[in-house]
């Protein structure tokens, strides 16, 4: 076997260099190196691969055009430890108090779900049989920032409204908001619940605004104004969330219950008697949530 020692081989015209014959084979011996300059480009389309047990670390050349059905054998797992810009949901920040968002290390997308606070339940009445109305939900706004130029946004949760007592609504759920870069969303709260004395319709929930989607929070329960006995009172309405507020019963015990979950209404409560009965429940504190994406 003759042996050719050279530093470097260059075509001797054009810039195709050709080494060897079709069906000739080529052999790295054992302990040598074959180095691909970094920025070069190896192109294996015509030509099928059979991967080793063990695949070798990574140079800075580039194999393109690679059709799946030249490549045989099994490719060994690769560990995603050291993976990074793979993108997709990396965490999530929920807010039910006035707050500041920070923004994470290597997230560069964000989405928001804005929700107004709940309406209290209205009062129970003063007159025998009186049932107030349940308080509706807060709003929602939801929104896709580009947050890769902002590294915080000060938030603020809309309080849920106070329970009515006697003769008296609910008060509405506050508004709920996120200024973010170029776009403030917003989240009204839900309307209070009307009380038991009165006509005792349900109640109007509360919208976003500013978002991709906006939409309406859930109404709450009617109540009744001395209507047929052993009817429960009016329940909240359910945020996007869900968590409304249970309506007060009849009998003694059957308590209503508060909003949760950013914004269901509060329930109104029923009376057995004039001037008696269970007190109404406030509606659920506003809630914002937020998707952090790579």
């Amino acid at each position: 076997m003759s042996t050719l020692k050279v530093d470097k081989l260059d075509p001797s015209s054009g810039t195709a260099l050709e080494i060897g014959s079709s069906g000739d084979t080529m052999t790295v011996p054992s302990g040598a190196q074959l180095t691909i300059a970094s920025g070069a480009t190896i192109d294996v389309s015509g030509c099928t691969l059979t991967p080793p047990a063990t695949m070798p670390a990574s140079s800075a050349a580039n194999l393109t055009s690679i059709p799946a059905a030249n490549i045989t054998g099994t490719l060994p797992a690769i560990s995603g430890a050291s993976l990074i810009n793979t993108g997709g949901l990396k965490s999530i920040q929920v807010f039910t108090s006035s707050g500041t968002w920070t923004k994470p290390s290597g997230i560069n997308t964000i989405k928001v779900y804005c929700t107004g606070g709940g309406g209290g339940g209205g009062g129970n009445g003063t007159g025998a049989n009186d049932a107030g109305a349940g308080g509706a939900a807060g709003g929602t706004a939801i929104k896709i920032y580009d947050v890769s130029s902002t590294s915080s946004v000060v938030v603020t949760c809309g309080g849920g409204g106070a329970a009515g007592t006697g003769d008296n609504n609910g008060a509405t759920g506050g508004t709920s908001s996120f200024p973010g870069p170029g776009q403030t969303i917003t989240a009204t709260g839900g309307m209070g619940g009307r009380h038991g004395n009165n006509y005792a319709r349900g109640t109007t929930g509360g919208v976003g605004a500013g978002g991709t989607m906006n939409l309406r929070g859930g109404v709450g329960e009617k109540g009744m104004d001395q209507a047929v006995i052993i009817v429960a009172s009016g329940c909240g309405g359910c945020s996007i969330w869900g968590g409304a507020g249970q309506g007060g019963g009849y009998y003694t015990g059957e308590v209503s219950t508060a909003g949760i979950h950013g914004g269901g209404g509060g329930s109104g409560m029923y009376t057995t008697q004039a001037n008696a009965g269970e007190a109404s429940s406030a509606g659920g504190v506003g809630i914002i949530v937020i998707e952090e994406y790579a």
